[in-house]
């Protein structure tokens, strides 16, 4: 029995419909239902390819629930760039190995073809060095980077677009918790924040690029160098208490403010105690 209409206008009406029930099926439901359909007269949708994608765990934050399996089918359209079908997941590519298809990363896509996703290795190189760029919503990370010595440029202002472009220009390494910026064509290098909080955010962080450690040597205001200053050339600078209890001072070359390990001192040397326990200078 020929279930499609015969005149156009009515095909079209058909194909439609058929098009909206599809896009709210799930991939194994879709696949059912398009297998069923009559081979003659639909073009488009009786030609539909698929690829299967395997996205290893630690992946799965990337994607809607409704796909945080081992293996997806998604539609392929025979010409989508393998970078474009993982990203279309809403994975970013900083965040995967180089995909692998049909057993080898020179695989090309082809349908059926199976696309395996696994996380970067940790520590995870960086061939111009640990430098990092840290956008508007990482500042309380970008304070923790720069007391344990790591180069940490941060902008609290700029967008999406300035990122990246000083990103590249300075050779660092984006850090954000917005996959659309990671995602952009023009970053050179990036890498998704995991954690709610600054200090899950730099465990990540420490265990993903094992950046090496020199504490109390950047300034936490501007990133600048530190260098020991002697007392009696800041004094002028200081509040009395300040100058009665401590005797220790540096001072930053960019910006010039002045440091000493006071009150907050506890809090601040068990983050650095934390860090160097986990990733060694």
């Amino acid at each position: 029995m020929e279930i499609l209409p015969t005149d156009d206008r009515s095909r079209a009406s058909w194909l439609a419909d058929v098009a909206f029930f599809i896009r709210a099926m799930s991939d194994e439901r879709m696949a059912a239902v398009v297998s069923r359909l009559p081979r003659a007269g639909v073009p488009g949708i009786l030609d539909r390819m698929e690829v299967v994608v395997r996205p290893g765990a630690a992946l799965w934050l990337f994607l809607p629930p409704r796909r945080r399996r081992p293996e997806i089918v998604v539609p392929y359209d025979g010409s989508s760039s393998l970078g474009h079908v993982v990203q279309a997941l809403g994975i970013p590519l900083t965040e995967v190995q180089p995909p692998v298809v049909d057993g080898t990363r020179s695989g090309r896509l082809h349908d059926g073809a199976v696309i395996e996703l696994a996380p970067p290795p940790r520590p995870q190189p960086l061939p111009d060095g640990a430098r990092f760029l840290l956008d508007v919503h990482l500042g309380s990370l970008a304070r923790r980077l720069r007391l344990l010595g790591i180069d940490t440029a941060y902008e609290n202002e700029a967008d999406d677009a300035d990122l990246v472009e000083r990103a590249g220009r300075e050779h660092r390494v984006l850090l954000t918790q917005d996959r659309g910026l990671l995602m952009r064509r023009a970053l050179r290098a990036g890498a998704y924040v995991r954690g709610a909080g600054a200090d899950a955010q730099l465990a990540d962080v420490l265990d993903r690029f094992a950046p090496r450690l020199a504490p109390w040597t950047r300034c936490s205001a501007c990133n600048g160098e530190l260098a020991d200053v002697p007392k009696a050339e800041v004094a002028d600078r200081l509040e009395p208490g300040t100058l009665r209890c401590y005797e220790r001072f540096s001072r930053c070359r960019s910006c010039g403010r002045v440091f000493w390990r006071g009150a907050h001192g506890r809090r601040l040397d068990a983050i650095v105690a934390e860090a160097l326990r986990t990733r060694p200078s």
